[in-house]
């Protein structure tokens, strides 16, 4: 067992990558949300959603992985990581919210496909518009230059499937 001498200079436990990733991907979601709270041309009802923190970054989870052609359950949740009864959950809200439906599947008369809705697809390109300012943000922040490294650096880290 180590000894606590060993383990006394403990700030590396707030300040390693790991921390720093997470910290910064809540940060850039929590803005996404606030600018799509605030865009004049997402719904209302959805705005003050957004605006109440009632819709999360798990909720994002099905705007950006949500095939613009429709996806099943299955293929959802395995996109976003997440597991079928997760998505379901999120998907149920969604559905509440008119940001999709769920519709027959034309190539299996058993299965369903999640879609956007007209309202949804108003919110995915809000979600775009937000995603778009949030960056921009980032790169005025960072500077130009640190933003592209860091780009980079996150795509050759989380591989293809990012």
């Amino acid at each position: 067992m180590p000894e606590i001498t060993s383990i006394a200079d403990d700030s590396w436990r707030l300040t390693h990558l790991g921390r720093l990733l997470g910290h910064a991907a809540r940060r850039f979601d929590e803005r996404v949300l606030g600018l799509m709270a605030h865009n004049i041309d997402v719904p209302l009802a959805l705005s003050n959603l957004a605006a109440r923190s009632q819709v999360s970054a798990a909720h994002v989870h099905v705007t950006r992985h949500l095939a613009l052609e429709g996806s099943r359950l299955t293929e959802l949740a395995q996109r976003a990581g997440m597991s079928k009864q997760a998505m379901g959950d999120l998907v149920d809200q969604c559905e509440a919210w008119g940001l999709v439906s769920r519709e027959a599947d034309p190539l299996d008369a058993r299965a369903r496909r999640v879609r956007f809705t007209p309202t949804g697809l108003a919110w995915l390109q809000a979600f775009k518009e937000a995603v778009a300012q949030a960056e921009a943000e980032f790169r005025a922040e960072v500077g130009q230059q640190v933003a592209t490294v860091v780009m980079i650096g996150l795509e050759a880290y989380a591989g293809p499937s990012a």
